[in-house]
């Protein structure tokens, strides 16, 4: 079945190449579909194209097939292009010639657009709460490794003392910055394009303001043909936000492969959340980490290809953008089980204690010696060629004292304020109230 059939047969490679992965991606789609369709059936009763008792049917069809899906019991069956196909031809099925109402006032353009806006926004919700779970652990850690010193650097070379708290506090702040990313997505994400049809709406009445406070969405997409534009530049916009995520556990990762490494030994984790060599009787490798690097690095290329695919596209809808769900749907599993792996890693650290009274470590506290001799009056510059000369003529001594009160730094880390930030972005995003839209939409009251 073809919502689109006019009585002839297409060539099976054409409709091989056209169909593409759909049957298999749309599965995930399943739940969004049903949920836009009751939507519009009552949208469709509200302005008088279903009668009421027909609405009723159909609504309840609907909610038998979601159930189905929550189940696992529903497929896509062999010749069927899409989830909309499947959907209406199930309805038909049951209900005759009502089933065949229910695509009155609607696009598969739009149909699909919807499903996008309204899956994306339950990945964006489990991402989101995702990155709280792995924030609130660098918090604590933050927390209770604030008086170990570590060394810090610039340029990969020693330059000035920093603690664990302050690097593993870093990595909190940038996760929230990146949720503000993900909420700025959701946002957007978050209008209703259902009643845009094609792209160019419907000479029938339809109730987009009902469709969307029934959707639980913020607002709509006025324009409908905006509506349709918005398709790729709506991927591209949560996949930058996901790339920022990406970004920063990457460089996480990045950080801990080299803490770890036996020339630093900052840090250190279980055998057996380590790999080892089948040769090299001695080695612990980082295997977690690496790959999640590595696949932290091939996230943060998604926004370029979709700007590939969707760039240079007039107006309108174009088949071009179904290859958008193939490499933007498995990024969500990709990118919330490496942020899970970075949760077992690091909540499995240990952290070397004292790291700093080796005098290997000595040059670090140059600038604390500076800062002290600045505080008894003498002028910086002053300062900073006594203390070069000290260290070129190797009588350097310093004293391993650290004394960081402002804001955000070793001695006062902010992370009380940097957690209410999170809180409230997160508070931002009101999931709740979506869903009890929808929960509203799976119990039938007529």
């Amino acid at each position: 079945m073809k919502l689109w059939d006019k009585g002839y047969i297409p060539d099976q490679q054409i409709e091989k190449f056209t169909i593409g992965k759909d049957n298999e991606l749309d599965l995930q789609l399943a739940p969004f579909d049903v949920l836009g369709s009751i939507a519009h059936v009552k949208m469709l009763a509200k302005i008088g194209l279903l009668t009421g008792e027909e609405s009723v049917k159909l609504i309840q069809s609907l909610r038998d097939v979601y159930r189905q899906i929550l189940k696992g019991d529903f497929s896509i069956d062999e010749g069927i292009e899409d989830i909309h196909s499947q959907v209406e031809m199930m309805l038909t099925a049951e209900l005759g010639e009502s089933g065949k109402k229910v695509h009155a006032g609607r696009s598969r353009n739009d149909q699909v657009l919807l499903d996008l806006r309204l899956y994306l926004r339950e990945r964006i919700e489990q991402l989101t709460l995702k990155q709280r779970e792995l924030f609130n652990l660098l918090i604590s850690l933050s927390e209770q490794h604030k008086d170990k010193l570590m060394p810090g650097y610039t340029h990969t070379q020693l330059a000035m003392p920093s603690s664990f708290g302050l690097w593993l506090g870093a990595f909190a702040e940038s996760l929230t910055d990146d949720t503000q990313l993900l909420l700025n997505a959701y946002h957007l994400v978050n209008r209703n394009p259902l009643g845009s049809g094609a792209g160019y709406g419907s000479s029938f009445p339809l109730d987009r303001e009902y469709t969307t406070q029934l959707l639980g969405f913020e607002s709509l997409s006025h324009n409908v043909i905006y509506a349709q534009m918005g398709r790729g530049k709506m991927e591209w916009i949560v996949s930058t936000a996901m790339a920022s995520a990406a970004s920063t556990l990457g460089k996480l990762a990045g950080d801990a492969i080299l803490f770890m490494n036996q020339h630093f030994g900052f840090i250190a984790f279980p055998d057996e959340l380590t790999t080892g060599s089948s040769i090299m009787p001695h080695k612990k490798n980082p295997d977690v980490f690496e790959l999640i690097r590595a696949r932290c690095s091939k996230l943060q290329s998604l926004p370029n290809e979709i700007t590939l695919i969707k760039n240079n596209l007039m107006s309108g809808y174009h088949r071009d953008y179904q290859l958008l769900k193939e490499s933007l749907f498995p990024s969500f599993d990709e990118l919330i089980s490496c942020m899970d792996m970075m949760v077992v890693m690091l909540s499995n650290m240990q952290v070397k204690k004292d790291l700093l009274e080796d005098s290997f470590y000595d040059y670090l506290f140059s600038v604390e010696e500076v800062n002290k001799l600045v505080l008894r009056g003498i002028p910086f510059r002053e300062a900073y060629q006594e203390v070069a000369a000290a260290i070129q003529e190797g009588r350097f001594k310093p004293e391993k004292k650290v004394e960081h009160t402002h804001a955000g730094s070793i001695g006062n880390l902010n992370n009380d304020k940097i957690a209410a930030d999170m809180e409230k972005i997160i508070d931002e995003f009101n999931f709740p109230a979506t869903a009890r839209a929808l929960e509203k939409l799976l119990i039938i009251k007529e």
